[in-house]
């Protein structure tokens, strides 16, 4: 069999037959490694714009960014969904495309961003600035790696970004809305309303008669949910947070010794003084002013006087000696008497006089005074940095079924078990002991209650801290405790209550109605108010988005659709208004240049954005990017 096999082999036949493989092999095959060369299918890049490849890892970071800042939006509560991913995954691919078909137009058309202007528009960036006001590298360098940035990579970002901005400014730079549309806006806008009103407050009405047992017993049973215990459920949690982990972060003497040296101005802090400054351009002048500020003269007349002169009068609160303008002015506010007016000084600028109003004497902390303090603050900055690390650890951890109880005791988790409401209440009425910064809490509790039991715990990163710094939670439901109603004895006289309140209600919903159903009839609302026995008062005028005392913030909206002698009904929290349109006030541009300039001003930035977004749409458009059709679905499954 294996001859006559071997033999077959050797015909023409066969080997047709295999030749037929190997095209096929070939076609559907290393084929497409070859079309990806021919084509340039770059399947790891997620787009090409023009010349310009958008690198899985660049997309990846953005993601993450994105879906973090959607995460803060509401308030670390929610887990984003899988269609969530996917839309943000869209949105940044989007985005990067356009970045980059802006990017490569300001390249073709020889619009650089130069090393100086990149230095200073880094520089000028406030969360790079130290206690100083100037830019500080250790502040940049921490924040470079917080965010898992190189500083090579944050400049290319940079400059690109300010590049895409320059080309954006070119395009929007002139636009203004045409003067009758801005004439109309305004008008619109800056239109008020003044109406007349009568009102039914619930605590004008007369009391209801007494209600019955058996009306009682109904709206008791008619209004359950008003009569019943809280849900409450038995909670376990863990917490990630700066302090949970800086208990664990060791601190050595020299960290301490960098870290007062890099915070030298918190704890040296020189003399500060404020001081009434009089300069003259003339000696003679100077030393006739310094005799009348010593013949008692106060400072709003050295002011007059100063100015009568041909000089100045100028206040300077709390400044260092440094921060004086002239060297001589510097050493004599520093070495004058308090509230004693000096002879005149010969600076650089002028003659001046000066009399100090205020002494802040300087401080110095010294490095054995402030160690404590230092120790807390080098631990939390070292928490920040590996509080990621642990993080990722344990979100790895919680995804593969780890249960809270088995993890690990040296990520810097702190726990928290027992059972509460939904504020955050304990059974006996105090609030749940639950660590970390305080965003956290309402997050924690919220998502507790949105959890069935049993649900596996996952890590969640919760709102931003005051500081900015960041925490995360992982919580589980052991026990659900639903509401049951009280017994109505328990209950009988808060029933009584609501009862009499809604009864009070009702009255005045049906008076308001009556003089409302009167005005709509064409009685005037004076002679339907009289009918009523309210009083009629005239409202403050009221524009449409300026809330105005005496005016009720629901009759707004209702009274910028009425015409002139319409009626309608409001209700508040204190009871029922009826009132109608009695004047519009008409609002002229012509009489207000600089509201309507700022208006003005606001419409054409509005234009410009509109134009910005078209003119990169175009330029996208243009060079037809080719996205990678998995990459949305690649990019919503980052971690």
């Amino acid at each position: 069999m294996l001859g006559l096999f071997r033999g077959w082999l050797n015909t023409w036949p066969a080997r047709l037959f295999f030749l037929l493989l190997v095209i096929c092999f070939g076609v559907w095959g290393v084929g497409d490694v070859i079309r990806n060369a021919i084509l340039g299918d770059d399947t790891a890049s997620v787009a090409t714009v023009g010349s310009i490849k958008i690198e899985t890892a660049d997309a990846q970071a953005v993601y993450r960014q994105q879906l973090a800042r959607i995460t803060q939006m509401f308030g670390g509560k929610i887990d984003p969904t899988p269609e969530i991913k996917r839309g943000v995954a869209g949105q940044t691919i989007e985005r990067l495309v356009t970045d980059a078909a802006l990017d490569d137009f300001a390249k073709k058309h020889g619009i650089m961003v130069s090393d100086d202007a990149l230095r200073d528009a880094v520089w000028d960036m406030k969360p790079f600035q130290g206690a100083d006001g100037k830019f500080s590298r250790p502040v940049f360098e921490a924040l470079m790696r917080n965010n898992g940035l190189t500083e090579a990579r944050f400049l290319s970002l940079m400059r690109a970004d300010i590049g895409k901005r320059q080309v954006l400014e070119a395009v929007g730079a002139g636009f203004a809305p045409p003067e009758s549309e801005a004439r109309e806006m305004f008008a619109f806008q800056r239109e008020k309303r003044i109406a007349d009103a009568v009102e039914f407050p619930f605590a004008a009405a007369p009391p209801p008669p007494a209600p019955t047992d058996a009306q009682l017993r109904r709206w008791y049973d008619n209004h359950p949910e008003s009569y019943q215990t809280v849900e409450t459920r038995r909670i376990k949690a863990v917490v990630l947070a700066p302090e949970t982990v800086a208990k664990d972060i060791t601190v050595t003497d020299d960290d301490i010794k960098a870290a007062y040296e890099q915070h030298r101005a918190d704890y040296d802090k020189p003399e500060k003084r404020s001081a009434e400054i009089v300069a003259v351009g003339d000696e003679a002048k100077a030393r006739a002013l310094t005799a009348q500020w010593r013949g008692g003269a106060d400072w709003a007349a050295m002011q007059a006087a100063a100015q009568q002169a041909g000089g100045s009068a100028i206040e300077l609160t709390d400044a260092t000696q440094i921060e004086l303008p002239t060297r001589e002015l510097g050493a004599a506010v520093f070495a004058a008497t308090p509230d004693a007016v000096t002879e005149p000084v010969k600076t650089p600028l002028a003659w001046q006089i000066v009399k100090v109003t205020k002494v802040t004497p300087g401080t110095v902390k010294t490095l054995d005074q402030a160690r404590d303090e230092l120790r807390a603050r080098v631990q939390a900055d070292k928490a920040v940095d590996v509080l990621y690390d642990h993080a990722n650890k344990i979100e790895d951890m919680l995804a593969s079924g780890t249960s809270l109880d088995d993890l690990p005791g040296d990520l810097g988790l702190a726990a928290v078990t027992g059972t509460l409401d939904a504020r955050g209440m304990t059974e006996d009425g105090h609030p749940a002991p639950i660590p970390g910064p305080e965003e956290l809490r309402p997050a924690l509790i919220q998502a507790a209650f949105a959890m069935n039991k049993g649900d596996p715990p996952h890590l969640t990163q919760a709102p931003n801290a005051a500081n900015g710094a960041q925490s995360f939670f992982a919580v589980t439901v052991e026990e659900i405790h639903p509401p049951v109603a009280k017994p109505y004895a328990e209950v009988a006289e808060e029933v009584k209550a609501d009862w009499t309140k809604d009864a009070i209600r009702h009255e005045q919903e049906e008076a308001a109605a009556r003089v409302l159903g009167a005005v709509k009839d064409g009685q005037s609302l004076a002679d339907a108010a009289t009918i009523a026995g309210v009083t009629v008062r005239r409202l403050p005028e009221v524009g449409r988005s300026e809330p105005v005392d005496g005016v009720p913030a629901q009759l707004v909206t209702p009274l910028f659709g009425l015409k002139k002698g319409e009626p309608t009904m409001i209700e508040t929290a204190d009871g029922f208004t009826v009132a109608t349109l009695a004047e519009i006030v008409e609002a002229d541009p012509d009489k207000d240049p600089v509201g309507f300039g700022q208006m003005r001003d606001s419409f054409a930035n509005q234009m410009t954005q509109d134009v910005d977004g078209v003119f990169a749409a175009a330029v996208r458009d243009r060079l037809h990017p080719r996205i990678n059709p998995a990459a949305i679905d690649n990019l919503a499954q980052t971690n």
